[in-house]
């Protein structure tokens, strides 16, 4: 298996598409797929594999893989917003699973994302970690939009057992399974 610290800006396939870059320009390994997409604009951990058994216990929903998410916000999340994500909040698509929610400090060793998020002078930001167990549609983004707290900037830092620990931005490396 291969996980990648995939930078803004990059697509979750090997193909460039429009403005968007493909895995193609980072990583040089053929019969690789994609176990779990993230947006364009997210960044953080990919995971890909040749094994298409553990492809969809990684990816599908059923298998409750958890992801784990540090999620800088516009505002400042309060007890009410935190026990709203940790209820499970409703989407226009149904209500999610229950989720754990945090406020963290600055991420360690965080990069910084090329472009730079847009920060407005009159509003604060902080870093929420949200862990979950779905996968749906830009899921983390509409979760902390529903509580009143809009993404700037979106980082998966792990799913299962697996971490971005040690690695950059566009780089990878081969773990096993």
């Amino acid at each position: 298996m291969i996980c990648f610290n995939k930078p803004y800006g990059v697509l979750s396939q090997f193909t460039p598409e429009g403005q968007w870059r493909g895995l193609k320009d980072f990583i040089p390994v053929p019969n690789v797929y994609v176990a779990g997409r993230l947006d364009a604009d997210s960044e953080g951990l990919l995971l890909l594999t040749d094994d298409g058994k553990l492809q969809a216990r990684i990816a599908d929903p059923r298998f409750k893989m958890e992801k784990t998410y540090w999620v800088q916000v516009e505002g400042i999340p309060d007890e009410a917003a935190l026990v709203a994500l940790r209820n499970g909040v409703q989407l226009k698509d149904g209500p999610t699973l229950p989720a754990r929610a945090r406020v963290m400090e600055t991420p360690p060793g965080l990069w910084e994302r090329v472009p730079p998020i847009r920060v407005r002078q009159t509003k604060p930001t902080a870093w929420l970690e949200l862990v979950i167990r779905e996968g749906r549609n830009r899921q983390v983004r509409r979760m902390s939009a529903a509580v009143g707290l809009p993404t700037l900037r979106l980082i998966r830092a792990a799913i299962g057992p697996y971490t971005l620990d040690g690695l950059s931005p566009g780089s990878w490396r081969e773990q096993a399974v």
